[in-house]
């Protein structure tokens, strides 16, 4: 496992996405099996992702802005970023799952 300041190219793209609040690309990231976990409520289908996202993620103008990058040998990527929207803000770990070009999954956890 390495703690690295870059992003693995799928999340970087990921999270240029969420800043520009570009929801069809946020929701073209996960592969068809994707799911959300936040903090503990778990949503996995792109409908429910949608609409979780609409609601609570890029529909609350979010804005996440990294600040730590730690690359598991397991095709995992945890990011510990300032999360800033008007649903809520605070430090937060997105811990995602990559699978190729995409995302199997994100959790969000406290940072």
């Amino acid at each position: 496992m390495t703690t690295s300041p870059e992003l693995p190219a799928p999340i970087d793209r990921f999270i240029d996405a969420v800043n520009r609040h570009d929801t069809a690309a946020f929701l073209d990231m996960f592969t068809s099996e994707g799911r959300v976990d936040d903090w503990g409520r778990v949503f996995a289908t792109r409908d429910e992702i949608a609409t979780w996202n609409d609601r609570e993620f890029i529909g609350s103008d979010g804005i996440l802005t990294p600040q730590s990058v730690t690359v598991g040998d397991d095709a995992t990527v945890t990011v510990v970023g300032d999360w800033r929207s008007t649903h809520a803000n605070g430090l937060s770990a997105f811990t995602f799952e990559v699978d190729g070009d995409q995302i199997r999954s994100m959790t969000i956890r406290e940072g």
